[in-house]
Formats: C-alpha cells, structure tokens, sequence
C-alpha cells in the first residue's frame, strides 16, 4: 500500500497539470491552420452506469501514448472524444431502474468525464460527440436517406433472431449460443418487415480493398472469413412429379432449381437434392407433394430455431422427403428423391444443395440416418480399382471414378472441366456467392434514432410513390422525410417501465405516429421501428471535426485535410459489424461524391485483453478492476505504465495487483534522478552515457511506433540504471524526460517544469508535451564488440569479448591462449577450425 501523504501529493500533481493542460487549451489544435494534420482515433465508449473499466482504460492509454508519441515528433495530433450513449443496454438499464434512458445517460456521461479526465489523456472536449443528441441523430437520418435515395436502403419481410426480453431483433453476431448477449433469453424466429442496408452490393470491394490499409492482420482475416467468398457454379436440377408422364417429364418440367456449388467435381456423386424449409418452391409445389401436411409441420419446427442451432457441427440431422416429387442428376439423367432439411439456410447460396454424402459430412450423416444412396466418386486409391469402405465422407482432392467422360480426371482438373461443360450445355454458369448478408438496421426499441420514413395510404392511391410496404396488415406507399425536416426528435416516452408487447415502442405514442405527408399533404403515419446504433458509429469519426457546423454532417474542407483517420486502435470484437459497417459508409459516401476517400482508417490496431491474476474478467468471476480505485491509491501515471508494461500492447496481459509497485518504485527512481541533476554544479559535461542514451532513444522510438510500449519502458528502466552511476547531463535528463512523458505526462509535466520554472511562468502553453522528440545518432546506436563463443568439438567451452569484424587469425590466437580452452587442446592434433564471423569460434580434434 503507498505512503498515504505521498499518494495524496501525487493527486495534487496530476490534478494541478490538468487543470493548466484545461485551461490552455493544451490538445484542441486548430483544424483549420494545422500544418502537419495527425487523426488519433480510439473507439468511443458506451457510458455504462457501471463506469469506466480497465479495459477501456487499456486500449485509450495506449493509443494516447501514441498520439503523444506523434504530438512530440512534429505533427498537430487531433484526439477527440464522445459517447456512443444509444442502444438497448441504456434502455434496459432504465427500464430496470424506472426512469428514462436520458436521465440515466447524462449522469453516466458525467461519471465518465470525471474518470477519463483523472487518466491525463489528450482528449480535446471542445469537439465531444454524444450520439443521442439530436444534433448528431440528425445526421444518422441524413445517411439513411441518402442510402435510400441511391436504392441501398429497402424494407423487406425476413425472418429474424427475436429476443422477447428486449422485444427487439438481435443480430446473428449479437446471438451467443443461441441467447441474447444483452440479457441471455433464448432466441427464436421470427418474421417481420425490416430496413435493410445493401451491404452486399459493396462485397468484393471490402474484400479486395484491404491491400489498401494497414490493419491488425487478425481483423482483415476475420472480415474475409465473415464476408465469405465463394466461387463455384450454379447448376440446374430439373424438378418434377411423379404424376406427370415419365416420357414427357424432361421436356415439359414445370420446375427448376438452381443449385450453388464450388465442387462441381463431385456431380456426378449427388444422390439427393436437400431444400432449405424457406425455399419457395415448396409451396409452388405444394398441390404434387403428397405429404404436405407432414412437410408443412417439420417447415413450421424449424422456423423456431436460430441459425446457429440449424448448422451446429455433429448436431442430429432432421428432414423430410417431398414424396411425390423427383429431381433429375444434370450429369448422370438419374431421377434423385427431393427432401428439406433445416440443415440448409435460405440465405445461402440458392436455399437448396446437392447432396453428394460421399463427399460431403453433412450429406453423409443425413445419408446414414435415412438410408439414403452414397456414391463415391473421387477415389483415394486411384489408379487402383478398389476405393476405401467410407466410414466417413471424404472432402479432400483426388481423381474421378464413375463419372463418365470425367473418370480419372484429377478433381482440381475436373472442377474447371465439369464447370466448362455446363457452361456448354446451359444447364450451369459460374458464379460468385458471399456468406455476407444485408445489413437489417430495423430495431424495434426505443432508446435509438428514428427512421426518417413515412407511410401515406393517399399517395399509395394516386400512385405517386412506387415503393408500397404493409404495415398492420394495410399497404402504404413509401415516402422519405424531407431534408429540411431533419431531424425527427425522438419523442419522451412518459411510461417507460411498461413494456411494448412486441411493437416498437414509438407506435404507442400517437403523436409521434401520426403525422401529414410531406408529398401530398394527406393524413400519413411514421415509421414506428428505430436505427441500429451501429449506424452512430459507422460516420462519426466524421462528425469530430465539424461539431461547430448545423447546417452539414461534416465539413468537405476539413474531411479533405484531416481524414482518412491516420491511426484507430480498438477492439477485434468489433471486426464484422463496427470496422465493416464504417467501412461500408465510407464507400457509400466516396461514391455519392460527398469524399475523396474511400476507406476510413488508414492504419488499425486491435488491442489487446486483459485478464487477471490468469482469469478472465468478469462480474461472475468478481475480479472486476475498477481503475478509481488504482488512481486513488497509486495515481494515473503508475496506472497508465503498469497497463502498458503487462505485455504486448496488442496481445494483452495479466493484471496481477502486486505488480503495479514496481512501476511505482521506478517511477520514484526518476523522481530521484531529476533531484540528484538539479544539486549537480555542472551539467553541461559532456555525457557520459551518451551511447546508451542514443541506443535508448532510437529503442523506445521503434517500440512506440510498433505499439511495443512494454520493451519500451524496459529499455527506459535500462536507462535509469546506467544513468544513477553516472553524473549525467541536462541533455541526458531532457531526453529521459521527454521518452517518458507519453507514458506519465503528469510526473514528467512537473519535472519539466522544476527544470524550467522560469518557461512556465512566461507562457500558459509551455509544456514538456510541446517539445521536440529526440533524435539519435545510428552509428552510437552500434555495437563495437560482441561475446565470441568458443567451442571445442562444437560443445560451448567458453567466450571473450571481441570487436566486430576480428579477423579469424585473431579470433584463432584469443582462444588459444585461453584458459578454458589451453587444457582442451594441450598435446591435441587439431583437425580444422570453424569460424562464424561475429558469433563463434570452433577447434574441431
């Protein structure tokens, strides 16, 4: 536990630099005049009633020290800071509680403030965002009509993952183990009408345009997985009825299926074809099914199960065979029996698969339960002519067997062969398909942004709109909200603790829901559902650097000259919805001409988590850290060090509470260094640590730029060791100083400022933070000699230390006259000598 004085004097330190940092206006650099523009982004938070936690305290520090790091070597770093105060946890929270999410929301933001300003970061709260206010929510409305207006915004009826808790719909990304990660109630389907964003459209340019950032190599996998491509070909399954006549089915089947597939190779081995219970050929077949009603029933079970409980790995398979109805194998002219099973997803591809169980897991764990054909047709142990009892389905490459003109062909031949052959005969093209869905914005809550849409029954009459939707069984016609509208407020909700009963909770309040159509001045009604608050957080990197303008989202001039954002660190958590989502808008905006640019983020680093004392931390666990409670008893700096100091910054570390002292304890040493400097009579000597102060800089210099911060504060406790056994000079002090003022900017703030009272006392802006980084010498940063190690019979019998470049005739006589190696070759013929320049020496016998 620290000296309760001394703590209470570290308080007093920071509080007092704050204060000044405040009142200078230390970190708001003019947008405007800045002439060497640097963007510092981290993630803003959603201000929790718990308050800020230590993981947001790791991830904001180490991008702080990197905007520090940037400040010091030149440029004008912007750093801003908000709040992204909407969404479910905040209405949740308030329902709880019985008051309203705004209430709420404003004392948190409050609490926030309190503890973000005790951390010494470089925030410039003149541009602060809070994603609730109608002055941002504004601008929301304003991208949404936008997108809509350029037709990448559209209603459509799709069945979704439902939380009855929060009687809201929950992304697949936000259904953990098939329960709401808000509040753990078990997810169902359900099928109502939503907006959706074309994500898709933009699909293979978020691919391909990742050769264009710079970002955490974790995050672009998991953006490439999640958007999924696939190239294969969509093949044409003639489907008929058993009523139909045999002779006359081929040419005068009413129906077919286009299937997707990226193994063509295998065709010939499909022995079934498997319907998603979506797909809508079911019911054009509906009068030719035999069993309807049985297939009807298992399509009705598995609209109550999730996505994720559909495709679980080694789950049991279900289905139901379509009896009565055939389809035909395009490569072989056999009939193969059609079945659903909820194994297959609608948004997949085609909603439909060959079945090939040979070569497929899936197929072959529902071919074994229903006693369903396998068919092998790549052979593992070709040329031999018998292939290997399957006990289970082969997925990898090999030749064809049984498969006509193709037999013997090496599967990857036979992929583009099998593909060129269906081109031919036009029962197959090439396609690509992308796992990525559309981006369903609609939520049915009501602490979030309004969806600027109205409903108008007149102008549906008069067909002024095209666009028509249902709403309460009644069909309307689409219309935008007028600009000049913007934006429509979100209403108070008086009753907050009851809850909406599957409605959104803006459709009970009246006043909001009836309104006049801005097209034809009719009676009309709004659209009742809200925005997903991913969309606050898609653009407002944007909004940072125009807060002062009302009349415009953002300013062209200054997007032009501070935007892409030059660093954004954050969580990987974020990878598939907020990165993608932003860089989605992005390109809708490059697009529409609004920017020059079209992705966010020049550069991306996902930091690292925490754990503690080896365990994860959580509220079931109890091992939640609070960082006021570290400030109170060590201060910020000790804080922000320690974090720094667990690991690499992007792998994260083990917060263990003993720890924190031995940074405490060096930060004294520096304390103490600086005292001993200011009793010294002569400082201007010459150094001499001057090597080991060029070798520290251009460390440290490396390690912050590659976000290494704890070799980094390694190399300056290096530093501190050499420098108290030596009478050092300003330079060597000034240098220290300034390498570890992005690491503790309040201690180094007031050491500065014991240097150099007189500075301080002139000018309310001089700080140690507007100083120049050092720079270093690179041949005082080299080695001039080395460990040679000597051998004997390439066993390590000793070393010396030599300069770089000895010769091997040098290296030959060190070692023979030496000691530890005399003994070993006294009297010895010695076979030949092995020498490594730089490294080793070795007397083979």
């Amino acid at each position: 536990m620290p000296n309760r004085e001394k703590n209470e004097k570290v308080l007093k330190i920071e509080k007092k630099w704050q204060k000044r940092w405040g009142e200078a206006h230390l970190y708001e650099p003019d947008l405007d005049e800045a002439k060497k523009p640097f963007y510092n982004l981290m993630m803003f938070p959603y201000p929790s009633a718990e308050g800020l936690h230590v993981g947001n305290v790791y991830a904001y520090t180490g991008s702080d020290i990197y905007g520090r790091f940037q400040r010091l070597k030149g440029n004008d770093v912007f750093e801003p800071m908000g709040f992204d105060a909407f969404g479910i946890h905040s209405e949740n929270y308030a329902r709880k509680i019985g008051k309203a999410p705004k209430e709420t929301i404003e004392k948190n933001v409050k609490n926030f403030h309190k503890q973000l300003d005790r951390l010494g970061m470089m925030f410039d709260w003149s541009r602060e965002i809070n994603t609730t206010h109608p002055e941002y929510y504004k601008w929301n409305q304003w991208l949404f009509l936008q997108l809509f207006k350029k037709g990448l915004a559209y209603k459509k009826e799709a069945p979704v993952n439902w939380c009855s808790s929060c009687e809201t719909v929950v992304a697949d990304a936000m259904a953990i183990d098939n329960k709401c990660e808000r509040c753990g109630t078990e997810i169902t389907q359900k099928k109502i009408s939503q907006w959706f964003f074309k994500i898709t459209d933009y699909a293979e340019r978020l691919l391909k345009d990742h050769e264009k950032i710079d970002w955490s190599e974790r995050t672009v996998k998991a953006q490439k997985e999640w958007i999924g491509r696939s190239e294969g070909i969509e093949i044409k399954f003639l489907i008929f009825s058993l009523k139909a006549d045999p002779a006359q089915w081929r040419d005068n089947s009413q129906f077919s299926i286009d299937i997707f597939t990226t193994r063509p190779d295998t065709l010939f081995g499909a022995t079934y074809v498997v319907l998603a219970p979506e797909n809508q050929i079911i019911s054009n077949l509906k009068s030719q099914i035999l069993n309807f009603d049985e297939v009807n029933e298992y399509i009705e079970k598995s609209a109550k199960k999730t996505k994720e409980e559909r495709i679980k790995e080694g789950g049991e398979k279900t289905g139901v065979e379509l009896k009565g109805i055939k389809a035909v194998n395009p490569a072989t002219g056999k009939e193969i029996s059609v079945w659903i099973s909820d194994y297959v997803l609608a948004e997949y591809g085609t909603g439909a698969v060959m079945a090939v169980p040979a070569h497929d897991q899936r197929d072959f764990e529902f071919a074994k339960k229903f006693g369903l054909p396998i068919k092998q047709v790549i052979c593992l142990n070709w040329p031999k002519k018998n292939c290997p009892i399957l006990d289970k389905a082969y997925e990898g490459e090999g030749n064809l067997i049984d498969s006509g003109q193709f037999s013997e062909t090496h599967s990857l031949d036979a992929i583009k062969k099998i593909t060129e052959w269906l081109e031919k005969e036009n029962i197959g093209k090439k396609e690509i398909k992308y796992h990525l869905r559309d981006w369903l914005i609609s939520r049915q809550r009501y602490w979030a942004t309004p969806i600027p849409i109205i409903y108008c029954d007149k102008c549906l009459e008069n067909r002024k709109n095209t666009e028509l939707t249902t709403v309460d069984g009644k069909e309307y016609a689409i219309v935008p909200v007028p600009e000049k509208d913007l934006p429509i407020e979100l209403p108070l909700k008086k009753d907050f603790s009851v809850l909406s009963k599957g409605k959104s909770p803006l459709a009970e309040i009246e006043s909001f829901v009836n309104t006049i159509c801005p097209d034809c001045g009719g009676k009309a009604v709004r659209e009742t559902d809200t925005m997903d608050n991913f969309i606050d957080s898609a653009w407002y990197y944007f909004r940072y650097i125009s807060t002062e303008f009302n009349d415009r989202p953002f300013d062209k001039k200054r997007a032009k000259k501070w935007l892409p954002v030059n660093m954004y660190i954050g969580g990987h958590e974020h990878a598939n919805l907020h990165l993608l989502y932003t860089r989605f808008i992005t390109k809708v905006l490059y697009d529409l001409k609004f920017i020059d640019f079209d992705e966010p983020f020049k550069k991306f680093r996902a930091n690292g988590l925490l754990v503690r004392e080896g365990a994860k931390i959580s509220k079931s666990k109890g091992n939640i850290i609070n960082p006021d409670n570290y400030v109170d008893r060590y201060g910020a700096d000790t804080l922000r060090m320690y974090l720094m100091f667990l690991g690499r910054y992007e792998e994260g570390g083990d917060f263990q509470d003993g720890g924190i002292v031995g940074i405490e304890r060096f930060l004294n040493r520096v304390q103490d260094l600086v005292g001993i400097f200011l009793k010294q009579e002569n400082t201007d000597k010459n150094s001499p640590i001057l090597k080991e102060r060029h070798k520290t800089i251009k460390k440290v210099t490396e390690d912050i730029e590659s976000l290494q911060f704890n070799t980094a504060i390694a190399s300056l406790m290096e530093f501190i060791n050499v420098a108290q056994e030596k009478n050092i000079t300003k330079e060597d002090i000034e240098a220290l100083l300034i390498l570890l003022a992005p690491f503790a900017p309040h201690l180094t703030e007031e050491l500065w400022s014991q240097i150099y009272p007189e500075q301080y006392e002139k000018d309310a802006k001089y700080s140690v933070h507007n100083q120049k980084w050092p720079g270093y010498d690179i041949e005082l940063t080299k080695e001039k000699t080395f460990d040679m190690v000597m051998q004997i019979n390439g066993k390590m019998r000793g070393i010396f230390n030599a300069e770089i470049g000895i010769s091997e005739d040098e290296a030959k006589e060190i070692a023979f006259q030496n000691n530890r190696i005399q003994p070993y070759i006294a009297g010895k013929n010695i076979k030949k000598i092995i020498f490594v320049k730089n490294k080793l020496i070795n007397i083979v016998l």
